[in-house]
């Protein structure tokens, strides 16, 4: 297996890696090397509009990239490290290339929680942008296995983390203008609000964050979601008990949705290698983190706009 200092290594020559988090493998660059950055959106597929994450090691390093106010410390305070992805103003010193920040005044940064990433980061002492480690559009990795099958082909150090614990990219919440809940993860809206208060639309900001093409985390059978009776020829994602007899992939036999959240990816993915005439997912409850299970599932059908 490729060690931490095999990483760093690439990481200083401008190589990519992948950095294993607790959301999904993140396909990783230095984030100051406009050059290996642009080896991420040509890995990936990616359009050079949709900002990257930074992730770095503490909160020092991330104040050191963006200016912070009361608002974004309290938050941080809380949830970091964590799967929570801040986007603040960003600093004019070169520590974050423009490509990265896809030309904005802006830059997403956050704290990850998984021991081997923070390991990687702790050694490189800069930030490293990290994406998931998928082809632009598809699912998101979320076993070591998938993220080599994606982009396995571009990386200088791969190491394998294990699975994802929490399976879904990061909450992003913007403070530029005001507070916006940009993108839902398992971080919830009114887990913002019980830190920092009233959140505002997120009409005004979207285009800071990463994750919110309209067609996004498709597998290549056409998915259909809200189905509680999948017709013949499905694969189908279940939530609970399912009477269906053709291939069924479980999110979560108990209805449980962190479980759901964990397994959602993987299970596209697994599913999408039977080649079914489509994928058929099972309704989610729209409370707590099923607001970030539905707006992947939405995604991945292509029914946001």
């Amino acid at each position: 297996m490729t060690s931490v200092r095999d990483a760093v290594t690439a990481l200083n020559a401008g190589n990519l890696i992948f950095l294993p988090t607790e959301t999904v493998y993140g396909l990783g660059a230095s984030a100051g090397d406009a050059a290996a950055v642009a080896k991420v959106y040509s890995a990936k597929g990616r359009p050079h509009f949709n900002p990257l994450i930074v992730h770095v090691a503490d909160l020092a390093i991330a104040e050191s990239l963006a200016y912070f106010d009361d608002r974004a410390r309290a938050l941080a305070g809380v949830f970091w490290p964590g799967p929570l992805t801040l986007v603040l103003p960003a600093r004019d010193n070169g520590r974050v290339s423009d490509l990265a920040r896809a030309g904005l005044d802006s830059v997403a940064v956050r704290v990850p929680s998984h021991p081997l990433a923070l390991e990687i980061l702790q050694a490189f002492g800069s930030g490293v942008v990290a994406p998931s480690a998928n082809r632009s559009g598809r699912p998101s990795p979320t076993r070591f296995r998938d993220a080599v099958e994606e982009t396995g082909a571009y990386v200088a150090a791969a190491i394998d983390g294990g699975d994802c614990q929490i399976g879904l990219e990061s909450t992003v919440v913007s403070l530029m203008d005001g507070v916006r809940y940009l993108r839902a993860g398992a971080v919830t809206r009114q887990q913002i609000k019980s830190v920092i208060g009233p959140l505002e639309g997120d009409d005004h900001d979207g285009h800071r964050s990463p994750g919110r093409l309209t067609l996004h985390y498709a597998p290549d059978a056409k998915v259909e979601i809200n189905v509680t009776l999948p017709e013949s020829g499905c694969a189908y994602l279940a939530f609970g008990p399912t009477s269906y007899t053709g291939p069924v992939f479980q999110l979560s036999a108990s209805s449980d949705l962190s479980e759901a959240a964990s397994n959602l990816f993987k299970s596209l993915r697994d599913a999408d290698k039977l080649n079914p005439s489509k994928i058929c997912v099972a309704p989610i409850p729209d409370h707590g983190l099923g607001e970030a299970i539905n707006d992947r599932l939405k995604r991945a059908s292509g029914f946001i706009g």
